[in-house]
């Protein structure tokens, strides 16, 4: 099979597209032919050296959609045939872009009919990150405020669909541009991210009982500074190793909760999909696919993730 390895550690340029084996499915694990793979800044660490790989050459990848070709011993759910979608690879194990890959059952969903390949594949990783943040750890309830820094990003747009799904009211940052689309997923108001009055417009709307934080390192005081009594603030991302507090004594006044998470940490990622998948079929959320590439052009994707500006995913199909 073809599959998209870095054999060392750098830039896009060390992606190459490989003639690899099959790869076998073990005990618990699925060997889906892969339809769709998403492509998510994580993905871009690995491959620089930023997060540890088990060996090289690697192959990343987060997320997939396919139809199942194999099934190891111990796995009941998933049977030759099925449709399949998943979020986990390529953390400690080879990861998605290829042709075929080998994926633990918990990590995996069947896929509904109506959901498209690349639809799920875009949707799986962001997916489950925002439900982890907003259903998990924040439990945000009908009528709260959530704000979402980023919202233009692949985290960012499918949180603002799920908290508009959950009731709440929603605010997000991001570029002027995509202000009209992200009111389209359900925003009901969006501020640029780079106005000098930033925080003050958001106090003005209201302030924010949950804040999903995808540029953590830029916005820990600020956080406190815009969140109502009592807030949940949920870091997911950073751009940067460093991030501090100006005025710490803001957040014990307030009683503000942060919370730090990694979708990597989830308990039951294949219970998360499911739920993921049924307000795909019900038209809860739908994730916006951006761009869509091949194989041999996963490196390009790699490069676009981080350095352009867009609203949603970009995907590779082999």
């Amino acid at each position: 099979m073809r599959a998209v390895r870095f054999h060392e550690h750098g830039g896009p340029e060390v992606l190459t597209v490989d003639e690899v084996d099959d790869p076998e499915p073990g005990h618990d694990q699925v060997l889906v032919d892969v339809e769709a793979a998403a492509v998510n800044p994580v993905d871009t660490y690995f491959r620089e050296g930023e997060y540890p790989v088990p060996h090289l050459p690697f192959v990343g990848g987060s997320d997939v959609a396919g139809t199942v070709a194999a099934v190891g011993e111990g796995v009941e759910h998933f049977a030759v045939g099925d449709r399949v979608f998943g979020t986990g690879l390529g953390n400690g194990m080879p990861g998605s872009y290829a042709e075929r890959v080998a994926a633990p059952a918990d990590f995996l969903a069947h896929l509904p009919e109506e959901v498209g390949f690349d639809t799920a594949a875009a949707l799986a990783l962001v997916g489950t990150t925002a439900w982890q943040g907003l259903v998990h750890h924040a439990a945000v309830e009908p009528g709260e405020t959530v704000l979402v820094h980023g919202g233009s990003g692949g985290v960012g747009h499918v949180a603002i669909q799920l908290a508009e799904t959950m009731g709440a009211r929603v605010l997000a940052t991001a570029s002027p541009d995509h202000a009209d689309e992200l009111e389209s997923l359900g925003a009901d108001a969006v501020f640029d991210y780079a106005r000098e009055d930033l925080d003050a417009a958001v106090v003005d709307a209201g302030g924010a009982d949950v804040i999903v934080d995808l540029h953590m390192d830029q916005y820990l005081q600020f956080n406190a500074d815009v969140a109502n009594a009592g807030a949940r603030v949920i870091g997911i991302g950073n751009d940067t190793a460093e991030g501090g507090f100006t005025d710490i004594g803001v957040t014990k006044s307030k009683e503000i909760r942060y919370q730090f998470m990694s979708m990597y940490n989830a308990d039951d990622i294949g219970a998360v999909l499911a739920r993921l998948a049924d307000l795909c079929v019900r038209e809860e959320i739908a994730p916006v696919i951006y761009e869509t590439y091949e194989l041999d052009e996963t490196g390009e994707a790699q490069r676009a993730v981080l350095e352009d500006s867009f609203v949603g995913k970009l995907v590779v199909t082999p």
